[in-house]
Parts: C-alpha cells; sequence; structure tokens
C-alpha cells in the first residue's frame, strides 16, 4: 500500500461504488467517502469493502469536497479525488504503486487523463480525450475551487506532473437519468456563464490561460464562449466538436454523445438564460433576486444555496 487516501463524494451510487473501491485496493485501503445521505446500498457495500463512511447534508461540489479534505481521516502524505462512477485502470495502480513515492519534492500535484464511455463506447474523438485532470495531489496544498460548475482542485504551492495512465469515467445509469442530471447541471451553467458577465461573486479560481493548463485553458475558453451570441454558440461548439475534431468517427453512440452533450445540453443552458432575461430582465440585482426567488440560489456563494 502507498501514502495515499482517497476522497468519493456519493448519493445513490450503488451501481457504481463497488467497482470504484475495488478498484483502488490494489492501492490503497484509505478511501473515505463523504455521503449525501443515500437511500440505496452505497453506503452498506463502501462500508463493506473497507471504506470509512460519513454523511453530511449536500450544500454544493465544492462544499462537499472541502468538506472531505478537512474531515480525512487518515494522515497521509497524498491526497486524490475520485467520482463514484468513476475507476482506475490496471496500469494506473501500477503506475502509482511504483512511482508516486519517487515524486520530486517541488511537484504537489498530479495530472492523469479521464477516459470518458457513453452506452459502453470509449468517446475518443471531439476533443475527449485526452483529458488531463488534476486528480492527486500533496495533503494540505489543495482544495477545490468553490465554483457553480466544473470545479477544480486548485494548489497553493508547487508545480504539477503528469501520469501517464488513465481513470475511466463509466456511468451504468440509462440516458433518461443523464438527460434529467444535465437538466440538473444547466442551471448551474446558466449561473456559472451569467457570472462571467455581472461578476456575481468575486471567489477565487484558476488563472485563465489558453496556454496554461488543462483548467486554465478550459476557463480561458468558456470566458470566450460566454461573449458569443445566445444560440448561436451551441451550433459552433457542436461543429467544431463533431467535424473539426473528428466526432463524427466515434460512430452511432458517438453522434448521440456529442449531440447531446455539445449541442442540445449547451441549447438548453442558452434558452434557460433566455429565460432569465425574459422574467427578471438583464438588471444584476434583479437576477440575483430571480434566482433566489425562483431556484433558492445565493448567486453570491454557491455554499449557501440549496441543491437544484
Amino acid at each position: 500500500m502507498i501514502d495515499l487516501s482517497v476522497i468519493i463524494l456519493t448519493h445513490n451510487e450503488s451501481k457504481h461504488i463497488a467497482r470504484c473501491i475495488e478498484s483502488l485496493l490494489p492501492v490503497t485501503n484509505k478511501i473515505f467517502i463523504v455521503d449525501s445521505f443515500s437511500t440505496d446500498d452505497t453506503v452498506a457495500i463502501a462500508r463493506n469493502l473497507g471504506a470509512t463512511v460519513i454523511q453530511n447534508p449536500w450544500v454544493s461540489y465544492s462544499f462537499q469536497f472541502n468538506f472531505g479534505i478537512q474531515n480525512n481521516p487518515f494522515d497521509t502524505q497524498w491526497l486524490m479525488r475520485m467520482d463514484a462512477d468513476e475507476y482506475i485502470t490496471p496500469e494506473l495502480a501500477t503506475e502509482l504503486k511504483n512511482t508516486l513515492h519517487l515524486t520530486p519534492a517541488e511537484v504537489s500535484g498530479l495530472y492523469v487523463k479521464r477516459r470518458v464511455f457513453f452506452m459502453d463506447k470509449w468517446i475518443r474523438r471531439g476533443g475527449y480525450y485526452p483529458i488531463w485532470l488534476l486528480r492527486v495531489w500533496r495533503k494540505g496544498i489543495g482544495h477545490c475551487e468553490e465554483l457553480w460548475m466544473d470545479e477544480h482542485i486548485k494548489l497553493s504551492t508547487g508545480t504539477t506532473a503528469q501520469l501517464q495512465h488513465d481513470i475511466v469515467d463509466h456511468n451504468l445509469n440509462n440516458l433518461t437519468w443523464w438527460t434529467q442530471k444535465h437538466n440538473n447541471y444547466a442551471i448551474r451553467e446558466v449561473i456559472d456563464l451569467l457570472n462571467i458577465k455581472y461578476n456575481f461573486d468575486s471567489k477565487e479560481t484558476v488563472t485563465p490561460s489558453f496556454w496554461g493548463s488543462q483548467e486554465q485553458r478550459t476557463r480561458f475558453l468558456k470566458i470566450k464562449y460566454a461573449g458569443l451570441p445566445l444560440f448561436t454558440r451551441p451550433f459552433i461548439y457542436f461543429v467544431y466538436r463533431y467535424i473539426f475534431k473528428g466526432g463524427f468517427l466515434d460512430g452511432m453512440k458517438g453522434l448521440i454523445w456529442h449531440f447531446l452533450q455539445g449541442f442540445w445540453y449547451r441549447f438548453l443552458v442558452d434558452a434557460k438564460i433566455y429565460e432569465v432575461y425574459y422574467r427578471a430582465g438583464k438588471d444584476k440585482q434583479d437576477i440575483i433576486t430571480h434566482f433566489k426567488t425562483e431556484y433558492g440560489k445565493d448567486l453570491k456563494s454557491p455554499n449557501r444555496s440549496v441543491k437544484v
């Protein structure tokens, strides 16, 4: 076992949690789960596999994950972030066991590649592989950004390096679940895009940079995307992903994925922004009041809002 503990957030993940934990056990048995009061067998399955589980009410992803960092019972040099519907490949497990202890002292965080599966198909194109994510970092140096969407681990000091093998994101739920999930994501995406324009809060985030890390580049491109006209930008984004980035080579399942995730979802976000303007206008304070009344969202702080 290596000097690493893993933090996983869960809510009704009985389909996935055993697969996730079992992929980690060759590397570490220090697995800490923060559960948002699941009503299925998630907690029992996790505990039967040796994980330490505590329950905490959901407020936001960043709040819950930072709660996990602060309350992690394991005194390890390294922390790792995993989602319940992910697992690590055997190759990544071997790489972590063989190389983590050799990491230079100046390196505070490690990036891994993520593979995304949809309907059991690996989505290789359309800019979806490799996606580099900072998932391993030294204890006491990283925290989760307080954002509405696309929260990343932010390091306070040190440099980063890359691991060579993959985490796999393979959700086993059906398409109805997927569309409902993205409908819920959409209102958070609306707030994130409107926040770029209106600056509802001044939370510290990664520095946008096209030439920086994956997170910095993503934030830079999101700011540019936010400046494009409503309903035009989903078409541009889909054509870029599906045609110019080769998404059409992912076959029929790839067509469904790239259309739903790259166009439908983003068109839905724009429709919800249009609805905000229609109902509340474009005054900053009126928009803040609208979200508080309509959605129970305090736009000045994700961590003072209820889950959508």
